[in-house]
């Protein structure tokens, strides 16, 4: 199984709406594509005092061709997505694990 892990820290502002629509719109867009399996939501919470607050949004795909393929169809969509809605008011790094245990 291979993780996709998206690090978000969000500026505070903005914070509550940004998870709003995480949870509303943009996480069901993606789940929607049927390339993950499942997903969740992570707060960090030993966060630096930076003005934002920090989430690790991940999803589950079954292979890693599963994962390329969002990539290549998706994934350029889904980050415009984000960038037109909250311009400027986060900072992201992405991660992909394979799964072991």
């Amino acid at each position: 199984m291979i993780l996709f892990n998206e690090t978000v820290s969000i500026e505070n502002a903005v914070a509550e709406e940004w998870l709003q629509w995480m949870q509303e719109t943009h996480v069901p867009e993606v789940m929607a594509t049927t390339f993950f399996i499942k997903f969740q939501i992570a707060k960090v919470m030993e966060d630096e005092d930076n003005g934002g607050t920090t989430y690790a949004v991940q999803y589950y795909a079954r292979h890693m061709d599963d994962l390329l393929e969002y990539h290549h169809d998706h994934d350029k969509t889904m980050q415009g997505k984000m960038q037109a809605k909250f311009p400027g008011k986060y900072a992201a790094f992405r991660t992909v694990l394979e799964v072991v245990a």
